[in-house]
């Protein structure tokens, strides 16, 4: 299973939006000069982290991105699904549809469950949090701009 450069660039975004939790939102052009990304990608990224719950914006001159819960919780896994959906790498596993003519007779989707939950175990008991205490330290990115 491979994360796309979606979920990888959500998950840079959102570590930079937790590295100011209640401060004043977060413009595009900030959170893409912070991270690296464009802006262009990342008006496509955002809003499926806000229609996740996982971010609000505020128009405006003011205005930009912050989170909606602490960094505490939300994990790598909130962030992941949003960004890329189901955590799966077999589609099989997710459905109790017939998946193909040798489901009945396939053991291999044992594997493919546990691995699946292997990843979401694992990515759910990341925080944001943990991710803000791992970085190095960096400008306030409400200030990059201003300078």
């Amino acid at each position: 299973m491979k994360i796309s450069t979606k979920g990888q660039y959500s998950l840079k975004a959102m570590v930079e939006l937790a590295a100011e939790p209640g401060k004043e939102p977060v413009s595009i052009s900030q959170l893409a000069q912070a991270t690296g990304v464009t802006e262009r990608y990342l008006e496509q990224l955002l809003p499926k982290l806000r229609s996740a719950g996982l971010i609000e914006s505020t128009r405006g001159a003011q205005g930009g991105y912050r989170l909606l819960r602490t960094p505490e919780a939300i994990s790598v896994g909130d962030v992941l699904r949003a960004a890329e959906g189901d955590l799966i790498p077999v589609d099989c596993v997710l459905t109790n549809e017939k998946a193909c003519d040798r489901e009945e007779l396939c053991v291999v989707k044992y594997v493919w469950k546990r691995v699946m939950d292997s990843i979401n175990e694992a990515v759910d008991a990341i925080s944001l949090a943990e991710l803000v205490h791992m970085r190095k330290p960096q400008t306030d990115i409400s200030k990059k701009g201003e300078e």
